[in-house]
């Protein structure tokens, strides 16, 4: 499959502003960037640096007065359809290091809080079934609200409330999945027939020796989906990030599917 991807981005600046940016497309083995285009207004500084795990860039910018960006690519996303019933946990102590962080609880997923209800919930299945069953309990027992939350709402907050955004229902994954004893990360992606349109989130969970994207909106299938970055939670893979006093003017956030 093949996707289009179409972000347009401009804030007011109150003063000089340094920015931290996470929007491209990571090119890796089972999404292939055909082309990719970067567009921004007058900058003082441009770095790029590495993100979380190798996965994509983050770019370091410094603007004044505005900052503007389009940003457009085309990527081949070449990823099965995910059947999580047949995938198995790998035993706790053979994981490898570099999956280990992500069984610890983190800012917005407090995982040891959920251990009994996990346990209570999901305890009759294992490994992927287990997933899968967290996964359909929150599509079941959430609601989409646009606006329901904000910065400051954890996965607790999202479960006492039963709705949230797609960035929520991550979290909620996320921190059911660590309280089981499986490593989950938090994933923003693009994603065709996300509504409304923007950046998407989603979970991904380690499972039979690999990253799996789980996506626990309903909106999106793990072989329609590009990554952009990964880490333990929001905090660690923002779009963006003002070191300063900035104002939202206008975004757009289209992701459509290639029709040849």
């Amino acid at each position: 499959m093949q996707l289009d991807i179409d972000v347009q981005l401009h804030y007011r600046l109150k003063e000089p502003t340094d920015i931290l940016m996470q929007i491209e497309i990571a090119d890796l083995p089972d999404q292939q960037l055909l082309s990719t285009n970067l567009k921004l207004g007058t900058y003082e500084h441009f770095a790029r640096v590495a993100a979380q795990e190798g996965i994509g860039d983050r770019i370091w910018l410094r603007m004044n007065d505005e900052f503007t960006c389009h940003y457009t690519a085309r990527v081949s996303v070449d990823r099965p359809a995910l059947k999580l019933a047949n995938m198995d946990a790998v035993p706790l102590h053979l994981l490898p290091g570099d999956t280990v962080r992500y069984l610890m609880p983190s800012r917005y997923c407090p995982s040891v809080e959920f251990q009994s209800f996990a346990a209570t919930e999901f305890g009759e299945y294992e490994g992927g079934a287990r997933i899968a069953a967290m996964r359909d309990w929150i599509i079941k027992k959430m609601r989409y609200v646009s606006g329901s939350s904000n910065n400051q709402t954890t996965a607790f907050d999202t479960f006492v409330q039963r709705q949230g955004v797609c960035r929520d229902f991550a979290h909620l994954m996320i921190t059911f999945s660590r309280a089981s004893g499986i490593p989950a990360r938090f994933t923003s992606v693009y994603a065709p027939g996300v509504v409304p349109p923007d950046f998407h989130a989603v979970a991904e969970i380690y499972l039979a020796g690999s990253w799996h994207l789980v996506d626990t909106s309903g909106m999106a299938e793990a072989n329609e989906i590009a990554r952009i970055g990964v880490g333990l939670d929001a905090a660690e893979v923002p779009f963006l990030s003002g070191f300063g006093q900035i104002e939202l003017l206008h975004q757009s956030v289209q992701a459509n599917v290639v029709i040849d």
